[in-house]
């Protein structure tokens, strides 16, 4: 594949150099003006319709513009915040004036996502939301990720300030991977874990020209994955956005939760970027933020046991004690169990202890019937470590991105373009993982042409520091003492406690006289009235030796067992790679423009590398590689005077796992004046992701496998396991447990329908609507088993695994979001989404980790320029409903029972901004989450607490 990548690109472009010829040019140019102020315009990007050639206006509004295209062309002239216009030209021109208006809404954007060529937003056949420069300068949001929760079903995850993940339509998680991520046509997973880090190794808020969520499946166009939505980023072009700009922003972080409750928080950007004759130009950018990360301190008791129910717990409430936020706690061992197999071992000191009083009792009380006087029927777990004593929360990130672009001609751009990122954040995953000193690079070779594209990158992915904070907890424990020892010291020393004074007060009462039924009775009674005294004595004694926080002994094991790979120690290694070749024709010209069609392909390769920590391996000691590819084609025809257009498109993928896969999907869209109204029916699947494939790793909940053949066979799980559901209904019967029988693993699909209307209901309001209904076969969730420990009597090992749904899951929703001029350049805006599971396709055996609020909802209120004074407000209010969290983090049988609620919330996030055109800069004062109730958006996850900041950005091509 490397071969690949470096050998097509390189020799496609020396062959566009070499037949490149010299053709007679057309001479364009003049000024763009404010249509009100009839202020020059600086920046404004004036294209030729059809060919790569474009330029900017410069500080005076000027522009010139040379093209080899000749006769009559058309040249398009579009500004942020103003609309757009194309001008039909024909010959040499050079003394235009053109003035723009101001634009209100979107409405009259040009996007291309939709269905890979440009198309109004108005009239696309799918959902299309949109953040432009505009929206992105003025939310106030510490973030542009972070602004993207208010967009119309759009679901966020946070699990640190620098890590977030972004769902739509259901099935939201914290590392998503039913969302694809693409920056520049390059997909941002992480390859070794299948999703985006959020935006830790993305694009600078600098460097953002656009931004476009694609709710549903996109699989029919752009591939695996897109199941449930994809999020296409847009860098700005080095030919039209040229200069120096550079963003600073510092401010303070604050949740009471938090060892130090305010904190503070620092985000620094610069970009530059030059054109040289409209052939050649580059752009460099830079970004680094800083700050002290949320913290997760959910105390909760979450383990069910003991006759405890989840909610505010401690270990003096509670003998096995599992605190949500609290790791190595997780091991538990029920005491009677485990000594009641020693009653068969005569020479155990216990043992014997026991038959000589049933002996002197004359066989009035068995060994079974004493042990079960001094010994009670209860869990009992280690004490574990609060994360904020084990965790990395100095988050740091550092993004560098740069690109050369060379244009050969009026068709044909090259571009070179390498990003690469580095950082410290916290990520929820099966454990809570701080991921310290992670890198990713991606490197990119592109041709683009008007009509078509080659494009070639790879993604290198770098673990760092990284460890799972979960297991470094259990870790710490077993290096101060190993739980083969620690249990037995603690259950040897409670029974050997309570024995004695068992047989001491027996003796004394039968020795007095008092008959034997009630001489037991008084034993039992005292002996069992100690209980907490002997489980206080058992716990000190067993825990001679433990490892106190920020003692110099738990700092040197915390620091040992990080630097030791997993299973042994806490640290994953991932240098996972991604290479990826596609290309793209658009053969509508060649068809006289009487049908929009156009085709593409693209193949893939996976190449694992975590040095063993975290996939399987194969027979020879090596990790596995993965390859894929697709192909698609697409055909777009208007009818009825151009007011209907239908889209048809196909796709075929193929992974060398499974069976390949086809992808359908057909819409039309009928457009009457402003109003336009699409249905849609579409295809999607997803092939699953390379831990769902190949992982084997054990984490404090249970071991991840594979749902691959090659791995599960290994465990021998297959008619010698159990499922947890029939395990949870049968605890104290086991001939009642349901045996697990493996099955065949097919890739997930999904049939999505949809009706949709977008348009202009009056000159002042935009009304969007979509209604949609999705059935998913072959349903990916998970299916956890039990299976009888061989080294510690009286437990169950836990295995979890990705498996198919045996029915049909749907889910269906809705949206609507409408926008109002109220005159004045002062705009209201409001949405609500409504996600369910309308069928859950008669899940019993499976997680279905749906993970998403019935009812969410935003109200903006903002104006961009009050008064023309150059002071800007925006204001954005949020509430989502309460829901069920389920995945491998969260305890198996909160999961079962789905206890895991992750509690309603609302928040208010501010800005106030200034225009100061002198210094070409605008400054912003703003403030996330105002009401300050800290709020989390996922089991495990931290508390979000409120950032209030200034920032001021500076840009050469700001206009007045």
């Amino acid at each position: 594949m490397k071969k690949i990548v470096q050998q097509i690109l390189p020799s496609l472009a020396l062959i566009l150099f070499l037949s490149a010829s010299a053709f007679a040019q057309t001479k364009l140019g003049g000024k763009v003006m404010d249509a009100d102020s009839k202020e020059p315009l600086i920046g404004v990007s004036i294209g030729v319709k059809g060919a790569v050639t474009g330029t900017i206006s410069d500080a005076k509004g000027n522009f010139s513009l040379s093209t080899n295209k000749a006769g009559a062309l058309t040249i398009v002239v579009s500004m942020v915040g103003y609309e757009r216009q194309e001008i039909p030209v024909k010959g040499n021109k050079t003394d235009f004036q053109i003035a723009l208006k101001e634009q209100s809404f979107l409405a009259q954007d040009v996007v291309v996502s939709a269905s890979r060529v440009e198309e109004s937003v108005m009239q696309s056949p799918v959902s299309v939301e949109r953040m432009d420069i505009r929206a992105i300068r003025e939310t106030p949001a510490a973030s542009f990720y972070d602004a993207m929760r208010n967009i119309k079903g759009v679901e966020v995850s946070s699990q640190s300030v620098s890590f977030s993940s972004i769902g739509m339509r259901g099935f939201n998680s914290n590392g998503n991977v039913r969302v694809v991520q693409m920056i520049d046509g390059m997909d941002n997973q992480a390859p070794g874990l299948n999703f985006s880090v959020g935006n830790i190794v993305g694009i600078s808020e600098l460097d953002l020209q656009s931004v476009d969520l694609l709710p549903g499946a996109a699989s029919a166009l752009y591939g695996p994955n897109a199941i449930n939505g994809i999020i296409l980023m847009d860098s700005k072009s080095p030919f039209l956005f040229q200069g120096l700009s550079a963003q600073v922003k510092t401010g303070a972080m604050y949740a009471s939760n938090r060892t130090e409750a305010t904190t503070p928080y620092g985000d620094i950007s610069i970009r530059y970027a030059k054109a040289f004759n409209n052939k050649l130009a580059f752009k460099l950018n830079f970004n680094q933020l800083s700050a002290e990360d949320w913290q997760a301190t959910d105390t909760r008791d979450q383990s069910l046991l003991n006759g405890t129910v989840l909610g505010a717990g401690s270990r003096g409430t509670n003998l096995a004690y599992n605190g949500v936020s609290v790791y190595g706690d997780e091991t538990n061992a029920n005491m009677l169990s485990s000594l009641r197999p020693l009653l068969g071992v005569p020479t155990n000191p216990l043992t014997a202890g026991i038959n000589s009083i049933s002996a002197a009792t004359g066989g009035l009380l068995t060994p079974a019937a004493i042990l079960g006087y001094i010994v009670p029927n209860v869990n009992i777990s280690r004490e574990g470590y609060a994360e904020r004593d084990i965790s990395s929360y100095a988050n740091r990130n550092i993004k560098f991105n740069a690109a050369l672009h060379y244009r050969f001609n009026d068709k044909v751009e090259l571009i070179l373009q390498g990003s690469y990122g580095q950082g410290t954040t916290m990520y929820t995953g099966a454990d809570r993982y701080s991921i310290k000193n992670f890198s990713m690079g991606q490197y990119k070779a592109e041709l683009k042409g008007s009509n078509f594209f080659v494009r070639a990158y790879t993604t290198q992915e770098n673990s760092g520091d990284a460890y799972a904070t979960g297991t470094l907890g259990q870790l710490v424990n077993e290096v101060a003492k190993p739980s083969t020892a620690w249990y037995p010291e603690y259950f040897s020393t409670f029974a050997g406690l309570a024995l004695t004074n068992f047989g001491t007060v027996l003796q004394t009462n039968l020795l007095k006289g008092v008959a034997p039924a009630s001489a037991v009775g008084l034993a039992v009674a005292s002996t069992q009235s100690s209980f907490p005294f002997y489980h206080g004595t058992a716990r000190a004694k067993a825990d001679v030796g433990r490892l106190v926080p920020g003692t110099a002994g738990f700092n040197a094991a915390v620091e040992a067992i990080k630097a030791k790979a997993l299973p042994q120690g806490a640290k994953f290694t991932d240098k996972s790679a991604l290479y990826h070749l596609e290309g793209m024709y658009n053969l509508t010209e060649k068809l006289n423009n009487k049908v929009e069609l156009i085709v593409g392909a693209n193949f893939r390769q996976y190449a694992l590398n975590s040095e063993g920590t975290l996939f399987a391996l194969t027979d020879d000691g090596k990790e596995f590689s993965i390859n894929e590819y697709g192909a698609y084609a697409q055909a777009s025809k208007k009818f009825f005077a151009d007011h209907f257009k239908v889209t048809g498109s196909l796709r075929f993928d193929k992974n060398e796992n499974f069976k390949g896969v086809y992808s359908p999907r057909i819409s039309g869209v009928y457009t009457q004046g402003t109003s336009n109204f699409r249905v849609s029916a579409q295809t999607g699947f997803r092939i699953p992701t390379t831990q769902d494939q190949y992982i084997n790793l054990l984490t404090p909940s249970a071991r991840l496998l594979g749902g691959l053949a090659v791995v599960q066979d290994r465990y021998k799980l297959s008619g010698n396991s159990y499922t947890l559901q029939s395990v949870l209904a049968n605890q104290t019967d086991p001939t009642k447990w349901v045996t697990y029988k493996s099955k065949e693993w097919k890739p997930e699909q999904v049939q999505t329908y949809e009706i949709g209307y977008k348009g202009m209901i009056t000159p002042k309001m935009l009304v969007d609507f979509y209604a949609y209904q999705s059935n998913f076969t072959n349903f990916s969730a998970g299916q956890v088993v039990a299976q009888p420990s061989t080294t510690l009597a009286g437990t169950l090992n836990y295995f979890s695994f990705p498996s198919n749904v045996d029915n049909e899951v749907v889910t269906n929703g809705w949206g609507l979001g409408i926008d109002y001029d109220l005159g004045k350049r002062w705009s209201l805006g409001s949405n609500v989404s409504y996600n369910a599971v309308k069928d859950a396709g008669g899940l019993s055996n499976y997680q279905l980790g749906f993970n998403t609020p019935e009812y969410r909802t935003n109200v903006s209120l903002g104006n961009r320029n009050i008064g023309n004074s150059g002071w800007g407000f925006n204001a954005t209010w949020r509430y989502q409903d309460q829901f069920v969290w389920q995945s491998s983090f969260v305890n198996q049988v909160v999961n079962q029972q789905q206890l895991s609620m992750i509690p309603a919330f609302s928040t208010l996030d501010m800005q106030v901004s200034k225009k100061v055109s002198e210094i070409k800069s605008i400054i912003k004062v703003g403030g996330t989450n105002l009401g300050g109730v800290a709020y989390t958006t996922g089991w495990g996850n931290p508390l979000v607490g409120s950032i209030y900041y200034v920032s001021i950005t500076f840009d050469e091509l700001l206009n007045k």
